[in-house]
Order: C-alpha cells, then sequence, then structure tokens
C-alpha cells in the first residue's frame, strides 16, 4: 500500500535515479523489503514530468521542507536525500524512510500519515524552503 493517496509528481531525473536505486538494492541479499516495495509502487503512481516542469511547491529530491506535525503543533525542517547521505540528526531524512517516502512527490498544503510503533503520525507540509529544481540546479 502506497504510504499516501495525494497524487504525487516526480521529475524523469528523479525516477530514474530512484528506479537504479531499487534495482541495486534489490540485488543484494534480503533486497526485498517492504520499503523498496513501497518506493517502487510510488514511482509507478507517480506524474513524470522533466525537471524544468516541476511546480516549485514539490517534494523533490534534496528539497529541504518544513514541517508542521498535526498532533503536537511541532514544526520541523528536513531534508529528503538518498540513504548514503541520510543524517537524522541534521535533517537529512532517506527517501527510504517512512517520513521520507511519504513526503516525495507532494506539494505545499499536503498532509501526510504512516504508522509508527507509538502512533500514527501526521504532517502537513507548510513550506518549500529549497528546491534544486527552482533553483536551476537540475543535477541534484
Amino acid at each position: 500500500m502506497a504510504p499516501h493517496s495525494n497524487p504525487i509528481v516526480l521529475t524523469e531525473f528523479d525516477r530514474d535515479r530512484l528506479a537504479r536505486l531499487l534495482e541495486a538494492l534489490r540485488a543484494r541479499p534480503g533486497g526485498d523489503s517492504p520499503n523498496l516495495e513501497a518506493l517502487e509502487i510510488e514511482i509507478e503512481r507517480a506524474d513524470v514530468v522533466k525537471p524544468a516542469d516541476i511546480p516549485p511547491n514539490v517534494v523533490t529530491m534534496n528539497s529541504r521542507v518544513e514541517l508542521l506535525d498535526l498532533d503536537t503543533e511541532e514544526r520541523l525542517c528536513v531534508t529528503v536525500v538518498f540513504p548514503g547521505i541520510a543524517d537524522v540528526k541534521s535533517g537529512r531524512i532517506s527517501v527510504l524512510a517512512p517520513m521520507g517516502l511519504a513526503l516525495l512527490g507532494c506539494r505545499e498544503a499536503d498532509e501526510v500519515e504512516w504508522p509508527t510503533p507509538s502512533r500514527t503520525r501526521r504532517l502537513r507540509i507548510e513550506r518549500i524552503v529549497y528546491q534544486p529544481e527552482a533553483s536551476g540546479r537540475f543535477d541534484l
């Protein structure tokens, strides 16, 4: 099941890199995890556009987003990244983590949720602080 039902948008560049990531991870022992399956579903259901055509209010890879926890009213800022550079303490969330997967391809004002061991986490995307494509960076 997809982590959310919002329509999502991906750039061709992100789709291709994520597909290569999936391929590489599936080739490893134990490469058949639910997170990989969920990412594959998201890629398949996404509207795919050229990087120059992505709206500036969409979360792409390497986008920094300001979020509001709808239950605690906590504000946080995270960047959606590839697993190799993820570092939760620095706010870099892997696209394979439930939060990263839930955010990818969504727009400002979208609400996302996913189950955690203690509760269902519900966040609203308040603002895209930085999106590479909106800044003319089509290589991040």
